[in-house]
């Protein structure tokens, strides 16, 4: 695979787009995000994802080419950051929720870093599932609740709630399989 990557990295294509258009993307997410930082982890992923996708693989890349090559860093991009946004936002609830139990009851930091990871790991599970769907499924795992009450909060029916269930469900065995 390390060969393979190599491959992927010197073809003049691929070479060109980041060369040409690193930059210009860290700048703009470096806009986006205010944080230089996290602006060249996010640019870096983007390439990442784009050398890691199936048509870039050696054997199909040929004379693979971009007309559109900040348009096209700028969709991955985006996607990575509603990701970051998406993630942060777990831990932030996550640790109100641990700022709110008596000090006895709070988890370890190792307990914490491995509930954290778990977490994001549900979320990855869940991506793409429609929003009312995810809910579903966080109310009657996170919170507890019976189909009725969340049928209710969500303005459906319970044989609704339970389709989304059925749905949620079946997508975290397939995932875990």
């Amino acid at each position: 695979m390390a060969a393979d990557s190599a491959a992927l990295l010197h073809h003049p294509h691929i070479h060109a787009l980041y060369s040409d258009h690193h930059g210009w993307l860290q700048g703009w997410l470096r806009k986006k995000l205010g944080n230089a930082f996290d602006a060249a982890d996010l640019a870096q992923d983007t390439f990442v994802r784009i050398l890691a996708a199936p048509e870039h693989t050696p054997e199909k890349q040929g004379d693979w080419q971009l007309r559109e090559p900040r348009a096209y860093l700028t969709v991955v991009a985006k996607r990575l950051l509603a990701n970051l946004y998406r993630r942060r936002s777990l831990e932030q609830a996550y640790l109100e929720a641990l700022s709110a139990l008596p000090e006895p009851q709070a988890p370890s930091p190792e307990q914490q870093a491995i509930i954290l990871e778990t977490l994001q790991e549900i979320d990855a599970m869940l991506d793409g599932l429609a929003l009312p769907v995810r809910q579903a499924f966080l109310m009657a795992q996170l919170e507890g609740l019976g189909y009725a009450e969340i049928a209710t909060r969500l303005s459906v029916s319970e044989r609704t709630v339970k389709r989304y269930m059925a749905e949620a469900m079946a997508r975290c065995i397939l995932l875990v399989a």
